[in-house]
């Protein structure tokens, strides 16, 4: 007799496609989040830059200590203004570079910009303290107009430098209620410590 053949139900096929296609997407969404967070933050805050401002103001509150007229403290400390702005921007460029991010476009603006008018407005106020002889104000209030720029503009940056801001904003307040003749000491504290200590905590959590 003839046996006739037996047919077995074919198993189907283990499907790895659904697994591979979810391990894609969610790579996908994980760099669209990460581009979109990268994109509504400044990241470019420079942290070892920090820290560097942070020595050269060290050095400029020494310097400033030794002066013999309000004039040429001031003066000293203009100087190490414009130093500890170059070395600002420098590093924040350099970090941009590094993270290939525009440093004037989008968040990199709205940083500048947040920062810009409490600068320009503690400018004009230097000018006019010192021709009034309210200079013994000045180191106050430079140190609370340049923290209400750096919370402004942090509103677009990672979360730490409002924060920054607002320890300059405080010091700044103490500054105006207490002697003159500890202004240079204010300085020091928020223009050199301040930025070494936050300068470290930037570049370890943040890079750079």
């Amino acid at each position: 007799m003839c046996r006739m053949a037996t047919i077995h139900p074919l198993k189907p096929k283990l499907d790895t496609e659904p697994p591979a296609l979810h391990t894609r997407a969610m790579d996908n969404l994980r760099f669209i989040r990460e581009t979109m967070e990268r994109a509504s933050s400044f990241t470019a805050v420079p942290g070892w830059g920090g820290v560097v401002m942070g020595v050269s103001a060290l050095c400029a509150a020494y310097v400033a200590s030794q002066q013999g007229s309000v004039k040429a403290w001031m003066l000293t400390w203009m100087v190490e203004g414009l130093l500890a702005f170059m070395i600002g921007g420098w590093a924040m460029d350099r970090k941009a570079r590094a993270a290939q991010l525009p440093l004037l476009s989008g968040p990199g603006r709205k940083f500048a910009l947040g920062l810009a008018p409490p600068i320009f407005v503690g400018a004009l106020m230097t000018i006019v303290l010192y021709r009034t002889g309210g200079a013994s104000v000045i180191p106050g209030m430079w140190l609370l107009l340049y923290g209400t720029g750096v919370v402004t503009g942090g509103m677009f940056s990672v979360g730490i430098v409002p924060i920054l801001g607002l320890c300059f904003m405080t010091l700044g307040a103490v500054a105006l209620f207490c002697p003159a003749a500890w202004g240079n000491i204010f300085m020091a504290l928020g223009f050199g410590l301040m930025h070494i200590v936050f300068g470290f905590i930037i570049a370890r959590k943040h890079g750079g």
